[in-house]
């Protein structure tokens, strides 16, 4: 028979504290969390929390407590203290403050709060904080110290438009290009499973790896190649030669400055091939400049995150039908390009 859902919000301090200690007194008989949490309508997160309270502070940490704000939690922000901590948010990072990280949490937001204003807000009033701002918790782009912001302004906002105004005044073919490798321990992603049982997903203890070399176009064109072994010039001449061979237009090449981009073996090729091709290289440290970067995600999720080649064979034969497949979607090549760091290559 199963129990009905406790609201435990809803119950009186007392009830709420015997809940917890017959929570924690079955769980401590033996019996798992998860059973407990069934047995006693709660959710299992209230049995971890409750439980691991009892651990650390015994029965005291299940008393029941006064309800509402602490105290210190009293007052609200004035809209000015609103407006100040905004700006560091936004415009600052932790340590800037003098305080540990690159990213802002809600702790080291209360912390803050409470350095400068002396009061101590919880993270849910935090978050409510954060909203009202028009804030919300997002995953940041990594950029290199070594990035020189001017240069990536001045690629976006001089060199490329320079570039594509040549390009079409040639007729030809803009292509941006990248590589990247594909492993076989990737991490996988994430599945639907039943609450506290964590899956178990087989992959081959065996590592090996591939690597994949890319050009796409703004207008949906792909083209690829996959090898194993290290990136040389010598894969990437026959990676040009046929583009070359399959393009009837001259190609202009967008690349970062990978070393073997730069090899005289490869210079001295692209020097006999100039009305055919030729190489523009982004800044240095700005890969969130190349719309690749996106395509090279793409392949890593669906093809090491999701699947499980068992074999190099198989990891390359994965990487092979995927590119193809994406070769025949120009519409999702092209809507790479949407993402704000490469809209300005969309056109």
């Amino acid at each position: 028979m199963k129990v009905a859902v406790v609201d435990v919000k809803r119950l009186s301090p007392v009830s709420q504290e015997d809940l917890r200690r017959r929570v924690v007194a079955a769980v401590e008989s033996g019996r798992t969390q998860a059973e407990v949490a069934e047995t006693f309508g709660v959710g299992l997160r209230s049995v971890s929390r409750w439980v691991n309270t009892f651990r650390a502070s015994g029965n005291k940490g299940l008393k029941a407590r006064k309800r509402g704000r602490r105290p210190e939690e009293q007052k609200a922000l004035t809209a000015r203290a609103q407006a100040r901590v905004k700006r560091a948010v936004v415009g600052k990072f932790p340590d800037q403050l003098a305080l540990p990280g690159l990213v802002w949490t809600r702790g080291q937001i209360a912390e803050l709060i409470e350095r400068w204003f002396g009061i101590r807000l919880s993270r849910v009033t935090i978050g409510k904080y954060l909203r009202s701002w028009g804030l919300s918790p997002q995953k940041p782009i990594r950029v290199a110290y070594e990035r020189d912001p001017e240069a990536a302004a001045g690629w976006v906002e001089r060199d490329y438009p320079a570039i594509a105004a040549r390009g079409r005044k040639e007729q030809a073919v803009i292509l941006w290009l990248d590589q990247t490798g594909l492993r076989s321990d990737a991490a996988v992603a994430a599945t639907w499973a039943p609450t506290g049982q964590t899956p178990v997903v087989p992959k081959a203890g065996v590592r090996f790896g591939v690597n994949a070399m890319s050009a796409i176009s703004n207008k949906g064109e792909l083209y690829f190649t996959v090898f194993t072994g290290g990136f040389n010039a010598s894969i990437m001449i026959g990676f040009l030669k046929r583009l070359i061979r399959q393009l009837d237009r001259k190609i202009y090449l967008i690349a970062d400055r990978h070393p073997v981009h730069r090899a005289r073996l490869l210079t001295d090729w692209l020097a006999r091939h100039h009305d055919r091709i030729e190489m523009h290289f982004l800044p240095g440290y700005c890969p969130e400049l190349n719309p690749v970067e996106l395509l090279n995600g793409d392949v890593k999720h669906h093809v090491t995150a999701t699947t499980n080649p068992r074999t190099k064979s198989e990891l390359a034969a994965a990487t092979r039908t995927h590119l193809r497949r994406r070769q025949n979607q120009p519409d999702h090549v092209r809507a790479l390009f949407g993402k704000e760091e490469v809209r300005y290559a969309a056109d």
